[in-house]
């Protein structure tokens, strides 16, 4: 009968003993990392697939290679524009060619011929119809041609003027606009162009690939989704009557039950309150307030201890009185 009493005192005493020292109960859990998705923004057929499920990748491998004929085609039509605009911006900032400055040199001279001539006949029917030789409206009909040879000669001088001189101002900053236009056509294209290539926007690893060889790729559809490295967090959800040891900066262990409870260190970076549906908000006498639930997520104090976590595994969240 002692030795009975004695066993009981032991246990009542080791019981006091850990209730003393006792965690708070704990709150269990998962593992989550922050999810990412590859898409494309032009549409096409995958060609080839160079990563496989459970894959790690850095930033800016390539992932798939994308088949999209209409690249290449509208490729060479804005190359095909760009070179007539660039050439249209040196005609006008040049002037006109050798061959076309010949003609209207030409043209020039056999006017300024007409034009002396003109003059000339201009000039004798003047003194004869001062002498009364001639009638008026025979030298008006004669001095009418000569003003028509003088305008026609200095308009072919103005031409080739301006010829020699390149074009007007007007005429090159439309040329010029039209060049630039053509230039952002070529890099449109380009950026078309490398839309080709599915790479990878960040450092993840590769847990779903939605699409296979041949399919056609939409965009905006997520090619290959995974989860970026180095974002392991750890997230709970608490009811509101258990809320109160825990705000945002508290710092708390996490234990990761598959790895026989090995704890790690962490702090709470946020405390949520999720969304709810037809919740009971006001305490009406037949009626009980209903308990707000909390998303609280925590992130661990060293990211190194956790890059080899499994996701979606569970944990519990320790925290002291």
């Amino acid at each position: 009968m002692e030795i009975k009493n004695v066993l009981l005192l032991l246990v009542l005493v080791v019981s006091v003993s850990c209730s003393d020292n006792k965690m708070d109960p704990a709150f269990m859990g998962k593992i989550e990392r922050e999810q990412i998705s590859v898409v494309t923004k032009i549409p096409g057929t995958v060609e080839e697939l160079l990563v496989s499920k459970g894959d790690f990748v850095k930033k800016g491998d390539t992932l798939a290679i994308l088949d999209i004929p209409e690249v290449d085609a509208k490729k060479q039509q804005a190359e095909g524009v760009l070179k007539s605009a660039e050439a249209q911006y040196q005609m006008a900032i040049k002037g006109a060619t050798d061959g076309q400055l010949k003609q209207l040199q030409n043209k020039v001279n056999g006017l300024k011929e007409q034009f002396e001539f003109a003059k000339k006949s201009k000039d004798r029917l003047n003194k004869m119809l001062q002498d009364s030789l001639i009638p008026q409206q025979q030298f008006d009909e004669v001095y009418a041609k000569y003003q028509g040879a003088k305008n026609q000669y200095d308009a072919a001088k103005t031409e080739l003027e301006e010829a020699k001189n390149g074009g007007r101002a007007e005429q090159q900053s439309m040329a010029l606009g039209q060049k630039l236009q053509a230039s952002g056509a070529v890099l449109e294209v380009g950026a078309a162009e490398r839309e080709k290539y599915v790479i990878a926007p960040q450092d993840m690893s590769v847990e779903t690939i939605n699409l296979k060889n041949g399919e056609l790729a939409l965009p905006g559809y997520p090619i290959i989704s995974g989860y970026i490295n180095d974002s392991v967090y750890f997230r709970f959800t608490i009811a509101e009557s258990k809320l109160g040891e825990i705000k945002r900066g508290t710092k708390v262990k996490i234990e990761v039950l598959y790895k026989d409870s090995e704890i790690i260190n962490g702090e709470v970076t946020l405390v949520k309150a999720l969304s709810s549906y037809a919740n009971i908000a006001t305490a009406y006498p037949d009626f009980d307030m209903q308990q707000t639930l909390f998303e609280v997520e925590v992130k661990p104090t060293d990211p190194e201890k956790v890059k080899d976590l499994i996701t979606k595994a569970s944990v519990s969240l320790k925290f002291n009185k």
